[in-house]
This record gives structure tokens, C-alpha cells and sequence, in this order.
């Protein structure tokens, strides 16, 4: 469960709740709530989606396709260098 509540905590919160608001409000208490976590939700993802949008593409590391000037290479079978 979210917040690591228990179900003992989960009843004698729900306990709590229908003593301070009585058993009418409570349908009116959890469809205000339910309304605000969607909307939440929703405000969540639209950002998340723009932001996705708005930014660039994260840029590959180039590789040059061509030796660079200046630079020698191994020829295949060369042992690097190493003279008999």
C-alpha cells in the first residue's frame, strides 16, 4: 500500500473520517478527492508531454567515418608495434 499503511491504519483512519463528517458526506469527501487525483493526473502527463516535446533529442557521440589527419593506424597482423 502507498505510505506503507497497514490495514489497522487504513480502518481507523476511515473510522476517523466517518466520525468528523458523518456517513452523508462521506460519497461527496471521496468523489471531490477521486476529481482532484485524476485532475492531477491529467495536469502530470500534459506537462510531461510538453516537456517531451519541447526538448531535443539527446545528440549522439559523432564518429568520424575517415581517420583523422595526422593519426597512423595498424595494418591487420601488426602486433603494434613490435619489431622482431
Amino acid at each position: 500500500m502507498p505510505f506503507n499503511i497497514g490495514p489497522f491504519e487504513l480502518i481507523l483512519i476511515l473510522v476517523v473520517l466517518l466520525i468528523l463528517f458523518g456517513p452523508g458526506k462521506l460519497p461527496d469527501i471521496g468523489k471531490a478527492i477521486g476529481k482532484g487525483v485524476s485532475e492531477f493526473r491529467k495536469a502530470s502527463n500534459d506537462l510531461e508531454n510538453a516537456v517531451r516535446l519541447d526538448s531535443p533529442p539527446a545528440a549522439k557521440p559523432e564518429q568520424p567515418d575517415k581517420p583523422v589527419a595526422g593519426t597512423t593506424t595498424d595494418a591487420p597482423g601488426d602486433s603494434g608495434g613490435a619489431t622482431k
